[in-house]
């Protein structure tokens, strides 16, 4: 099993997120063994401190109005091992050892297995 490794943040660089009018930042979440996109999902600066803290990702759900810790419900936890912001500070981005089948709530190992023009 995985295990977390917390991530320390200095003030300034929590400081330097801007979050939207809702008070939330995209947070796109990447494999680190195969480099795929997992996922994009939503959290405010309360699911970032706790994610960095935890070594877990922590999201916000914009539809039920509360965190969620990504694989309490389905055993697809993500382990961070690596976090940035972007160059604006309007985006994040996670690297993380997925366990589990997948990171999507469909059973698939990525959110982004749909693509245009595919036929």
């Amino acid at each position: 099993m995985p295990v977390a490794t917390p991530i320390t943040a200095r003030e300034a660089d929590l400081a330097a997120v801007r979050y939207d009018a809702a008070g939330l930042v995209p947070a796109i979440v990447q494999d680190e063994a195969s480099g795929d996109v997992l996922m994009m999902a939503w959290m405010n600066a309360t699911t970032l401190r706790r994610s960095l803290e935890s070594g877990r990702t922590v999201f916000w759900s914009r539809s039920r109005q509360e965190e969620w810790a990504k694989g309490d419900t389905s055993g697809d936890r993500q382990w961070i091992r690596r976090a940035y912001y972007d160059c604006d500070g309007d985006t994040l981005l996670f690297v993380v050892e997925q366990e589990g089948s997948g990171a999507c709530h469909t059973g698939d190992r990525t959110c982004f297995s749909r693509r245009f023009g595919a036929g």
